[in-house]
């Protein structure tokens, strides 16, 4: 079973954007989704932006000032809004969460690609 689903990567020049999107399955309330995190090519899994149930919002030092993690209750989905992009950030990007009010969180998207390349 599938409990997230991601979406928005794609191929951008540097200095461009792309906005990722990434829903559950199922009820907010059976899911809670943590953050992002991406896997360049070589590179070991890195976690990139989380938000919490009260809006808090943290970040890799390698993207602050470019990225925004953001969700909107109404369409239970979060986002990463990714702006001034640099090849550097080219890498598989994987929504992440778990069973809600657990701690654990074993839960991944597909994958989305986002290549930034002139």
């Amino acid at each position: 079973q599938v409990q997230l689903v991601e979406s928005g990567g794609g191929l951008v020049q540097p200095g461009g954007s792309l906005r990722l999107s990434c829903k559950p399955s199922g009820s907010i309330f059976s899911v809670y989704v943590r953050g992002w995190y991406r896997q360049g090519p070589g590179q070991q899994r890195e976690l990139v932006a989380t938000i919490t149930r009260g809006g808090s919002t943290d970040y890799a030092d390698s993207v602050k000032g470019r990225f925004t993690i953001s969700r909107d209750n109404a369409k239970n989905t979060v986002y990463l809004q990714m702006n001034n992009l640099k090849p550097e950030d080219t890498a598989v990007y994987y929504c992440n969460g778990g069973p809600s009010g657990t701690g654990v969180f074993n839960y991944w998207g597909q994958g989305t690609q986002v290549t930034v390349s002139s």
